[in-house]
């Protein structure tokens, strides 16, 4: 895969602009009404392109390297996984008025995965487990490695080493900061030599679809790639708690080693956002604290 340079900006990104690059790249969809989905991201902004489409424009560079990754594989994972994920139906191009790649996708019906719109939480923690398992076995040949385009996830958790550190050193009293750095510490110790296998990348509720109480499709494939799969265990202190737990580890089958690495991905990600919303009042310092209490209380 060809790695692309693109404009170190972060357009404003409007129903408006939405509008001008289908109808100059897509005319045939040009009539379709254009409107803001309900929950957007922050790494990707995402419209409903009439009722059966979205349009998904990166808002940085960042996230604009993820674009033809999606588009060449999102199609491929399809046929190994048990559930719907996006289906790419076009692919835009950089204009005068937008410096990045795009996407439009079919829309999946569903709402983010919440604790009160799950029927059963440790049924729901086997069915995540169930598809990571399934998209694990999907073949590599080919397969984009940990790099910028995912954030090196699939890597060593060396890569985050500086930042959970300093992240530590922020919080100061408001993390045990010893506790925290032995869970670190054996999350780096235990070092992964397995063979590559598909992982997702940021398995979290805002990227699992629920309907009728179960885990309806998965979206956001950004950070994917292949590596170790140990970053998909974050949301086992993310979403689940004791027998949800345990069932989500039991399903993966996956070893100690590979607990402790994933442990180590959930310490890095919580630290580093509770340590920049800390005392905002925002869902991100909520989920960010919750993790943080699992991780340190299991």
């Amino acid at each position: 895969m060809v790695t692309m340079i693109y404009p170190d900006v972060r357009p404003d990104i409007t129903p408006d602009l939405v509008r001008h690059l289908v109808s100059t790249q897509f005319p045939h969809w040009a009539g379709l009404p254009v409107r803001p989905v309900a929950v957007d991201g922050w790494d990707n902004r995402t419209y409903h392109l009439g009722d059966r489409m979205t349009v998904r424009l990166p808002s940085g560079p960042w996230y604009a390297r993820q674009v033809a990754k999606e588009q060449e594989w999102l199609p491929k994972l399809a046929a190994s996984v048990p559930l719907p994920i996006p289906v790419p139906l076009g692919h835009g191009r950089p204009d005068e008025a937008y410096p990045f790649p795009w996407s439009i996708y079919g829309w999946i019906d569903g709402d983010l995965a919440r604790p009160d719109r799950v029927r059963d939480l440790t049924e729901f923690a086997v069915d995540v487990a169930e598809f990571l398992v399934a998209l694990a076995k999907a073949d590599t040949t080919g397969a984009p490695g940990p790099g910028e385009h995912n954030f090196f996830r699939g890597g060593p958790l060396t890569t985050y080493h500086d930042e959970t550190v300093e992240a530590i050193a922020k919080l100061g009293d408001a993390v045990p900061g010893d506790f925290c750095r032995r869970i670190w510490q054996e999350g780096l110790d235990a070092t992964w030599d397995g063979r590559p296998v598909w992982f997702h990348g940021d398995i979290s509720p805002n990227n699992l679809l629920v309907r009728d109480g179960r885990l309806a499709a998965v979206i956001d494939f950004g950070t994917s790639g292949v590596g170790d799969p140990a970053c998909d265990l974050a949301i086992a202190w993310g979403m689940f708690t004791g027998s949800s737990r345990a069932a989500y580890r039991e399903a993966l089958g996956v070893d100690d080693g590979t607990w402790a690495r994933g442990r180590g991905w959930a310490l890095w990600k919580a630290l580093i956002v509770y340590a920049d919303s800390r005392g905002t009042g925002s869902p991100r310092e909520d989920e960010s604290h919750h993790a943080l209490t699992e991780l340190l209380t299991e």
